[in-house]
């Protein structure tokens, strides 16, 4: 073929377009991302070495008698640290507790994802959920129908191999990792649910044994595990009826927001949380976690709400952590979504009891 000038200038336009292609607009699309995780670094850099071998006997309790933690939950989880880092700006206060989601059908165990939670001085907390979220229903009643899913499939070992994977990965890892296993059973909206899915009576407890024995069996005694309900509601599920036993648990946790669809009018902290915490009190004084809290602010009351849950949190000295959901999901839950929402946050931090920091080596308060 003899060159001419128009087929020279057609190569080169081909050989232009292929290098911005593959080269130039992958990373002009990556530099938005690649700026957040600078600003996110900025305001939350990694500040704790990893233990380079498992310790065998922790001792320092984590949180101390005392104290307690305020962690948070975001939706990016450990792929961005930005809402995270929004929180600690807007807040003032370095959360000691990072709580993401992990669901089984896209999930796989990575150390290094749960490392950059630890090197930023987080416990790791994961909420660890046997289903497929990416084929959630949109109907809120059959959101927990996933037959895959069935509590019996994962009582009969048919996520033994999986299962296994996440022990033997958490067992490497030189520190503690909460598991807040298959929360809020005690609705009907996850696939786990007693009330979904055709699950019967008694087999949440059975997987939840099931589960726990395999990470046993595979020397994951660094895990802490969390039994984490909703608040009780009329007619959710009896809680007592769904607790593994206290030889399973080592945190108890509660779900709660002021806002959600069935709850728009003002409740207290109190009014939220102390039916439930009386419910679990009768049978199980193991320490109590916040797993998710938020308030809205449709009515402007996010930061009274805010300065009466600091109010209250230290007459309850069962309570030793609250996680607050720094996200948007229906509602705008982020702490900072108004000036006197975060002073709100900021002010009731500031007390001596929260001022702990968590390291590897730690071990979960127990007592």
């Amino acid at each position: 073929m003899r060159l001419t000038a128009p087929r020279v200038l057609a190569l080169l336009c081909a050989v232009v377009l292929c290098w911005y292609t593959f080269q130039v607009a992958p990373d002009l699309a990556d530099r938005p991302r690649r700026a957040a995780a600078a600003r996110a670094d900025a305001v939350l850099p990694p500040t704790t070495r990893l233990p380079a071998s498992r310790s065998p006997h922790p001792t320092t309790p984590f949180p101390a008698p005392g104290r307690a933690f305020l962690g948070v939950f975001t939706s990016q989880g450990t792929h961005d640290f930005t809402e995270a880092a929004d929180f600690t700006r807007q807040t003032g206060h370095r959360p000691q507790v990072f709580e993401f989601s992990a669901d089984w059908a896209h999930d796989r165990f990575d150390a290094a994802a749960i490392d950059r939670v630890a090197e930023r001085g987080m416990l790791p907390m994961v909420a660890w959920e046997p289903w497929d979220h990416a084929k959630e229903a949109k109907e809120p009643k059959l959101r927990g129908e996933q037959p895959t899913y069935r509590l019996s499939r994962i009582t009969d070992g048919a996520f033994d191999t999986y299962v296994r994977s996440w022990a033997r990965g958490i067992a490497s890892l030189g520190y503690p990792v909460a598991i807040r296993f298959a929360h809020e059973m005690n609705g009907y909206w996850y696939p786990w649910c007693a009330q979904s899915n055709s699950n019967s009576p008694g087999e949440y407890i059975r997987a939840w044994r099931h589960i726990h024995q395999l990470f046993d069996a595979a020397g994951a005694h660094n895990a802490v595990w969390v039994w984490s309900p909703n608040v009780s509601y009329t007619n959710s599920t009896p809680l007592r009826s769904l607790y593994p036993g206290d030889a399973y648990v080592d945190w108890v946790g509660l779900s709660g927001y002021y806002g959600t669809v069935g709850k728009e009018n003002y409740q207290s902290f109190d009014a939220l949380f102390t039916p439930t915490r009386t419910e679990l009190r009768r049978f199980t004084h193991k320490p109590l976690v916040i797993t998710e809290v938020a308030a809205t602010d449709a009515a402007g009351r996010k930061a009274e709400w805010i300065t009466g849950m600091f109010h209250s949190l230290p007459r309850h000295r069962d309570i030793i952590g609250v996680i607050w959901y720094q996200a948007v999901k229906e509602i705008d839950w982020r702490v900072g979504t108004s000036p006197a929402s975060s002073a709100a946050f900021t002010a009731g931090a500031s007390a001596a009891r929260y001022q702990q920091r968590w390291e590897p080596g730690m071990t979960a308060r127990l007592r």
